[in-house]
């Protein structure tokens, strides 16, 4: 069988997204209508977008391994085959279950992702409540000057103390939000200037958006500055750092200062 073409893997990434981004917008709409709960709204939204995401890639892509954070067997956390695969889907059908099931919030995304040899090649965020697609190609612009005062993003319910630090270093402000895929996307698309995440991801987590802002120009690392590898045996990844290219140096320096025991 033929390799597909990468460009049609920009595409397809970005189609998914789409499609998942509508299912669930769709979903939210009517199970809200008929009185459902945020536990109902959010257990049906994993399910029903990681059912559309695996049917999908089993037709576009039956030669490519897969991860979802919803899947179970080889299709999951556990699975090994992917590990010997050239090409995996890394997918989380819907990154932000907290924020989907608390309508109207919008702060909340589809991940889909392709890794080959541990590196994004290409992916795609939706944010279909805000109207939105990330994609790598056409990637977004690399956003325009940080504001004067860093806008920083921490989690609405765990502002990890990273953050705090940096804001003080930096002379910045906190900016709440919730999933990490709309975190990330913030900084793209220049709504905010540095996204720092401590006290642990997953691969699915920030494995699309790491895609999407390297396309953009925007740095994306570890806290330390080493780089994210993907589809490990262990798809646990401890921290995050998504920023504007003119505040990297900044960042990293008082990163550096950070004691996270806080001795």
């Amino acid at each position: 069988m033929a390799a597909p073409d990468p460009r049609d893997d920009h595409a397809l990434a970005r189609t998914l997204a789409e499609e998942a981004g509508r299912l669930l917008l769709e979903l939210r709409q009517r199970l809200v209508a008929d009185g459902a709960t945020g536990d109902e709204l959010k257990a049906e939204g994993d399910r029903q977008a990681h059912e559309l995401l695996m049917g999908r890639l089993a037709d576009e892509r039956p030669g490519d391994a897969v991860l979802s954070e919803e899947g179970a067997g080889s299709e999951g956390p556990k699975g090994t085959t992917r590990l010997t695969a050239e090409r995996v889907w890394i997918v989380d059908p819907l990154d932000g279950t907290r924020e989907y099931g608390e309508p109207p919030r919008a702060d909340w995304a589809v991940h889909v992702a392709l890794v080959v040899a541990g590196e994004p090649v290409a992916g795609a965020v939706a944010l279909p409540a805000q109207n939105r697609v990330l994609c790598t190609s056409p990637p977004a612009p690399t956003p325009a000057s940080p504001a004067v005062r860093p806008r920083i993003i921490v989690s609405r319910t765990r502002p990890p103390a990273v953050a705090t630090h940096l804001a003080e270093a930096l002379g910045g402000v906190l900016v709440p939000m919730g999933s990490a895929g709309a975190k990330a996307a913030a900084v793209v698309l220049g709504a905010a200037d540095v996204y720092p995440h401590s006290g642990g991801q997953y691969e699915w987590d920030s494995c699309a958006p790491v895609a999407v802002a390297r396309a953009a120009g925007v740095w994306a690392s570890r806290l330390d500055g080493s780089p994210l590898a993907y589809n490990n045996a262990d798809p646990y990844l401890p921290d995050l750092l998504v920023c504007h290219p003119l505040l990297t140096d900044q960042v990293r320096a008082a990163l550096a200062t950070f004691d996270p025991d806080g001795a």
